[in-house]
């Protein structure tokens, strides 16, 4: 990450610390409008997930662990790192399932190591003040993270740009979903699904590995 990148996700880890500060380890304590729909997002974003057992997957963003805990039921044994670049949602995740031995969250900007997949849900969202370029810019920078920190595969989500007028926020970031696809599959692999049938204002994109 250049100096930009790291003002950005210092104002970023601030923004959400507030958040979690005023909500508690809540949806709306991650920005969030609620569970059902974080639910939802979760289902979106796990299809990239091929094994039913015995998988490795970083969380980037991970908040205070909320994917961890939909994926215990879901999945019979897997290793969980969660990665945020906020203090306090780190500290939160810790003490929240301190009794997981397959859970670990760590204070990074980036996963600390190679897993099978990695998920970024949430994380291109909340812009602040930054420039539709400079949101762009690190975007990018950090698809290729999930991109080498994965062996088989990546998801993220984004808000979309066909989201209604009325309810779009400048402080908040509306990607185009057919420029990502088409920069996901030339960049990435041939193998990306984009997912925009779900009901919610955003869309997921799946990135699967050819080995």
């Amino acid at each position: 990450m250049n100096k930009e990148n790291n003002e950005l996700l210092s104002d970023v880890a601030g923004y959400y610390s507030a958040k979690l500060a005023t909500h508690g380890e809540t949806p709306l304590g991650v920005d969030w409008n609620g569970e059902a729909s974080q639910i939802l997002r979760f289902e979106q974003l796990c299809k990239l997930v091929t094994q039913p057992k015995g998988f490795s997957l970083a969380d980037l963003g991970c908040g205070y662990g909320a994917l961890f805990e939909y994926l215990v039921p879901h999945y019979e044994s897997f290793t969980y790192i969660g990665c945020d670049v906020s203090n306090d949602m780190v500290r939160a995740a810790q003490a929240r399932y301190e009794k997981s031995a397959n859970a670990s969250f760590v204070v990074t900007s980036e996963p600390l190591e190679v897993t099978d997949y990695v998920i970024a849900s949430g994380i291109f969202n909340v812009r602040l003040e930054r420039s539709d370029e400079e949101w762009r810019d690190y975007l990018e920078t950090t698809l290729d993270i999930l991109d080498r920190s994965s062996r088989f595969g990546f998801a993220f989500n984004c808000l979309t740009s066909y989201s209604d007028p009325d309810k779009m926020r400048d402080y908040l970031y509306y990607a185009n979903p057919g420029e990502l696809f088409d920069l996901c599959k030339q960049r990435y692999s041939r193998n990306v699904a984009l997912l925009h049938d779900y009901g919610l204002y955003e869309f997921t994109i799946l990135v699967r590995k050819i080995l």
